[in-house]
């Protein structure tokens, strides 16, 4: 979806400066101490850039990669197309260790990225790897869907979201797995583009974390205070969970 991903959006550029501004005041009000321009970030599921172009735009030092070499090619565009200066690549969050260099204060993976892993091996490989990466000190921050909330539902379909007044229509249909912990997400752009309609459509499978499998790999892993904080408390759109690397010391 690299190159139409920018359409479940009603405005892609206005997600980028929301989305910056709510992680940007999350991230300051529990790192405390620390200045924009001097909190280094891995963003290791970047997509198109959503995330990594806001936080970069309120000075962050950005590290941004995706297993998916068309997006890290259209995010790596789109931020010099505004002046932006992004360290991108492609890695697997799987494999960070061997693949990307450094450590950081902060590790992000947003938009429901991480439940695209559907093993428990994959699961563990992927936090091993997040704990690679973060420095001691510093945080995992992962944003997810509520599933908690969506396996008791089990809803079929999105409500229909209508932008550009009636000539594009965004939702998705979930086929649910019989054992209600994997779905299938199809995912549907509708157009009119002169005078025609045009539909789009992708696929892809999630498994449906819970909050308690979450939080126990990444303890297993070896983060501490893992903590979940919903959209009421923090303002973003999904539940986030932030898991902190114990200094050398503690």
């Amino acid at each position: 979806m690299a190159d139409k991903y920018h359409l479940i959006f009603v405005d892609w550029n206005h997600a980028i400066a929301w989305q910056g501004d709510v992680l940007d005041r999350f991230l300051q009000s529990i790192l405390p101490g620390r200045e924009q321009g001097h909190i280094t970030m891995l963003d290791c599921s970047c997509g198109i850039g959503t995330q990594a172009i806001g936080l970069a735009q309120r000075g962050y030092q950005v590290t941004a990669t995706d297993i998916s070499p068309v997006s890290v090619e259209r995010a790596r565009q789109e931020a010099a197309a505004r002046g932006l200066k992004v360290n991108f690549g492609v890695a697997d969050f799987r494999s960070l260790e061997q693949t990307v260099s450094g450590v950081f204060d902060v590790v992000l993976s947003a938009d429901n990225a991480i439940p695209h892993l559907l093993t428990d091996e994959d699961y563990h490989a992927a936090a091993s790897n997040l704990y690679s990466k973060v420095r001691d000190g510093g945080l995992v921050l992962i944003t997810i869907r509520d599933y908690d909330e969506l396996t008791k539902a089990k809803p079929k379909a999105t409500e229909p979201r209508v932008f550009d007044h009636g000539k594009r229509i965004v939702f998705q249909v979930w086929d649910w797995d019989d054992d209600g912990t994997t779905y299938e997400t199809h995912h549907f752009i509708v157009q009119e583009i002169e005078g025609e309609w045009r539909t789009q459509h992708h696929a892809t499978r999630y498994r449906a974390l819970l909050r308690e499998e979450l939080s126990r790999i990444l303890t297993a892993a070896g983060f501490s205070d893992v903590e979940w904080h919903m959209p009421e408390q923090s303002g973003y759109y999904q539940p986030l969970v932030v898991a902190r690397k114990k200094t050398a010391e503690s």
